[in-house]
């Protein structure tokens, strides 16, 4: 029997695979969040002195996803390959560096831990289908975009918009739903919130959302079609609203602070992806439809 045979008979090998790769995955993420906007804000200096025609700015050294090695941000110890490996070492460590003992951010083993307990869900809900791989890379990314713009408020494109055109691709083939579906769903994610933005621009005069939100919506419109963009920015305004409120008050910040919304949308999307004709027909039984 070979391994995919294994792993199609067995749900709870697959499920276990499912949860390993994710917690590899989410290291990686670790990397991936942390250095691409700043790999982004180095490429839009040296466009910046290209138009001003000012001379190229020195590089100290290589800086991508792989280049240079991780280190710890305060006594620069190279970290080393067993000192890295997802969640274990962090408990090991005792969660702090081997070398200068100051403290890892809890928010690497959680973001690994996260990653690895969602892909698990995907391996269950889905079993060893095509789906399943599909929406593992869409949650990957999902993950990803979310804690980068709720860091810097930046949707980057070079994540959303692989993952919309997958999207279309994938569902030509009838993956999760029809390409015509999946075409009119992206369309309408994406003039749903530009047509939002527009209004309250023209009303207040201010910007309530960035183009990315609308690029964002418009990427899970292509997955889910037009029937989940209802309830994913419904459900996105309402945890969004909540949760914006309660973080303001925490911080204590002024209303008229900005609060990155792509978080809340990919969170609702995800949900309605792989609940919404459920929580749909609940609701429509409770209101007497």
């Amino acid at each position: 029997m070979s391994v995919i045979d294994f792993l199609a008979s067995h749900v709870l090998a697959f499920v276990l695979c499912a949860l390993l790769i994710g917690l590899l995955v989410g290291s990686f993420l670790n990397v991936l969040i942390y250095r691409l906007p700043k790999m982004m804000q180095r490429d839009w200096r040296e466009q910046a002195r290209e138009i001003l025609e000012l001379p190229p700015e020195a590089q100290a050294n290589t800086f991508n996803l792989v280049l240079p090695n991780s280190s710890c941000p305060h006594c620069a110890h190279e970290i080393k390959p067993w000192e890295n490996i997802p969640v274990i070492s962090y408990l090991f460590l005792r969660g702090k560096c081997s070398s200068c003992k100051a403290q890892i951010s809890l928010r690497y083993p959680l973001v690994e831990l996260t990653c690895g307990l969602l892909s698990a869900y995907i391996a269950w809900h889905f079993g060893f289908t095509w789906q399943a791989g599909g929406m593992l890379l869409l949650t990957w990314g999902l993950l990803a975009m979310s804690l980068i713009d709720a860091d810097h408020q930046l949707l980057p494109d070079s994540l959303v918009l692989p993952l919309l055109w997958l999207g279309l691709i994938a569902n030509s083939f009838g993956l999760f739903i029809s390409l015509e579906t999946a075409l009119w769903g992206a369309i309408a994610g994406y003039l749903s919130l530009w047509s939002v933005y527009w209004l309250f621009k023209l009303v207040t005069g201010k910007e309530g959302m960035g183009y990315g939100d609308f690029k964002l919506l418009a990427m899970l419109g292509a997955w889910g079609g037009w029937q989940i963009l209802p309830l994913t920015i419904l459900l996105s305004s309402l945890v969004g609203a909540v949760l914006g409120l309660l973080m303001l008050r925490l911080r204590n910040a002024e209303t008229s602070t900005p609060i990155p919304f792509g978080p809340y949308l990919a969170i609702a999307g995800w949900i309605a992806l792989l609940w919404g004709e459920q929580i749909t027909s609940s609701y429509l039984k409770i209101a007497g439809f």
